[in-house]
């Protein structure tokens, strides 16, 4: 499972830098020096803060640890949903589904995933005060108040409302919701 996961997102990496290259578009953002990130493209050096510089997805080499997370809900992480977010580190990534446009939620540093465990903490203790099924996000959607989650105990990809019990499931895991989004380049 694991390894479809990351097949998955190489895929759809290459996909998308190669329709950032064939746009001749390049991945630009402003650059924030108190928010440093193996992402930004070294060009001399990297400027002004505010200042636009360009960026790429890097590949994580040491895994992100999920202990505390787990431990701090008594939760075992759906294993697909981990090895999404251990894959790259990079700026949220815009893409084209089926039934809409969609945003993936990267990661851009280290700090970036301590923020993300503490949403994730809050996204699950609301579905436990709710009496919901557990799920975990990974994107956002153009509708303001829906996003893309994993449930975590079947690995569904499902579409749910902010609040409420997921309704719709999208993909039956993420490799294969992976495999079908389009990259969107801004131009």
């Amino acid at each position: 499972m694991a390894q479809a996961v990351i097949d998955a997102m190489n895929g759809f990496i290459d996909k998308f830098l190669q329709t950032s290259r064939s746009i001749n578009s390049a991945l630009q953002i402003e650059y924030d020096p108190a928010w440093p990130s193996l992402c930004y493209i070294p060009q001399g050096s990297l400027g002004e803060a505010g200042g636009l510089v360009s960026w790429q997805p890097v590949k994580q080499h040491k895994p992100l640890i999920w202990h505390d997370f787990e431990k701090a809900l008594d939760l075992q992480l759906h294993p697909s949903i981990s090895t999404y977010y251990q894959c790259y580190w990079s700026e949220h990534l815009s893409a084209q589904h089926a039934s809409g446009k969609l945003e993936l939620i990267q990661l851009w540093n280290e700090a970036d995933f301590e923020r993300l465990q503490q949403n994730l903490i809050g996204h699950i203790l609301m579905k436990r005060r709710l009496k919901q099924t557990e799920t975990i996000f990974f994107a956002l959607t153009e509708e303001e108040d829906f996003i893309l989650s994993v449930k975590n105990m079947s690995g569904e990809v499902v579409l749910e409302q902010i609040g409420l019990e997921p309704k719709q499931v999208i993909a039956p895991d993420i490799a294969s919701f992976l495999s079908s989004i389009e990259p969107v380049i801004a131009s």
